[in-house]
């Protein structure tokens, strides 16, 4: 099952919290990572999140956004969230320079489940921005590498230069971690794999019994990684999504991310695929 971990140290969980931002990468067009540091050294001392876990970034006169945190979540320095310019918020937030200001409430919403799959094989299976969402559990599997067995990256964008976080693989790889990349469409420098993500599956010999799948991106690329694993035979309850929807709340108060009886704010967004299996493929309810 995954972890739903409550928010234990502010007084409300509807009151946010001014934050500066140290540092901005330009990842991918239209993709940037923005280091954070709250302003109050209290609330950044006893500030914790599970891999998998969003905030919710606000910009004042624009509203605010759900962003999944995607920093390592043993940095205590800084919180890192990559953000996609997708609407006003983000677009605001884009705007912004080193020493801007956000303000942010959370954790929210449930994680992966690392710590349950401790002894177990792990496979990390994503496309374009959903490596994010990923990657802290990707840092919290290589910070204790001896607790797990095989662990498989398989990520996928539409081209190059869509691909997250390309600097770190070298790192990763260094401790064990074996990452396949594929792309949609090529260019003339790339010289790996041309397809989709749920092929790379084809490359890897799993075993059933002791695998876990982790996979966020696409929701027609998640189906058919949840179709790929389970000709394997891994079991549903194995098998982790995230479905990540429009979260204007993250209190499960406001209704728009309602799928079925779940608010995926308060339920998600990482669920099982038993859990997820009636809905999954649910635009709107």
């Amino acid at each position: 099952m995954t972890t739903v971990l409550e928010h234990p140290t502010s007084a409300s969980p509807w009151l946010s919290h001014a934050a500066h931002i140290v540092a901005i990468r330009n990842e991918v067009p239209g993709v940037a990572t923005y280091d954070l540091v709250f302003d109050d050294p209290q609330r950044a001392a006893s500030y914790r999140f599970a891999p998998g876990q969003f905030n919710m970034l606000y910009m004042p006169g624009y509203g605010e956004a759900a962003i999944s945190i995607s920093s390592d979540p043993t940095e205590r320095g800084f919180l890192s969230h990559t953000i996609r310019v997708a609407g006003n918020v983000t677009q605001a937030i884009a705007r912004q320079q080193v020493g801007g200001h956000v303000a942010l409430r959370g954790p929210f919403g449930s994680s992966w489940p690392v710590n349950e799959s401790r002894g177990r094989d792990i496979v990390f299976a994503c496309g374009g921005i959903g490596l994010a969402p990923l990657r802290p559990a990707i840092y919290e599997v290589m910070n204790h590498r001896a607790d797990f067995g095989r662990v498989i990256v398989l990520y996928g964008a539409r081209t190059p230069s869509g691909l997250l976080y390309t600097n770190e693989f070298d790192t990763w790889r260094a401790k064990d971690i074996e990452i396949e990349v594929t792309v949609d469409i090529g260019d003339p420098e790339w010289h790996g794999h041309v397809g989709v993500v749920p092929l790379l599956f084809y490359q890897h010999r799993l075993q059933a019994h002791r695998t876990t799948v982790m996979t966020c991106g696409p929701e027609i690329m998640m189906r058919f990684i949840v179709f790929e694993a389970l000709a394997r035979k891994i079991q549903p309850e194995d098998i982790f999504v995230s479905m990540e929807r429009n979260m204007s709340c993250a209190m499960g108060f406001c209704g728009h991310c309602q799928i079925g009886p779940h608010f995926v704010c308060k339920d998600g967004p990482v669920f099982n695929y038993r859990q997820a299996e009636p809905f999954f493929n649910v635009e709107d309810m």
